[in-house]
């Protein structure tokens, strides 16, 4: 079905969709609010940047620990904007008859993976913070292997499950 031809349907948002969006917000909230009120003891060197291993391989001023929780608000927001909208994802195998559950699964996949980043970029700008002060958590060794088999991870998911739902 060519994308002009797609109709354009009002999908109510179930309250799964509405509590991982709470979650979210939430996430990024109590981050904020935690850069806040660790603003004035932050020192003015933080990390930025981390190797393979999970060591620290670069410094920043204390203004870029807001690097990442702006870049995870603004995908949040440009990522709700792209959930409204399920018409104009994309789509193989688009029928009259399957249209509903697709754009159903569709818009999923769009607001588990904001939320999975969002809550990710929460806790790297918390683990960041956490290792400005010498407080490693740990070596970070495991942070991105398993913040990519998360995404990764969904992204098969809806992926396979589009095609079950054709």
């Amino acid at each position: 079905m060519a994308l002009q031809d797609r109709p354009i349907i009002k999908i109510k948002k179930p309250r799964f969709e509405i509590m991982l969006d709470i979650f979210g917000i939430l996430s990024f909230l109590s981050i904020g609010a935690y850069c806040i009120y660790i603003w004035p003891s932050l020192p003015d060197r933080v990390p930025m940047h981390y190797d393979m291993s999970g060591n620290i391989d670069g410094w920043g001023g204390k203004g870029s620990i807001l690097i990442m929780p702006i870049i995870g608000g603004l995908m949040w927001i440009l990522l709700t904007i792209l959930e409204r909208f399920p018409h104009i994802h994309n789509y193989s195998g688009l029928t009259e008859e399957n249209v509903e559950r697709l754009y159903k699964n569709s818009r999923l996949l769009v607001n588990v993976m904001k939320n999975e980043m969002m809550i990710a970029f929460a806790y790297f700008t918390w683990k960041t913070i956490q290792d400005a002060f010498g407080n490693s958590i740990n070596n970070g060794v495991w942070d991105l292997p398993i913040f990519l088999v998360v995404i990764l991870g969904s992204l098969a998911f809806f992926i396979v499950r589009s095609f079950r739902l054709r």
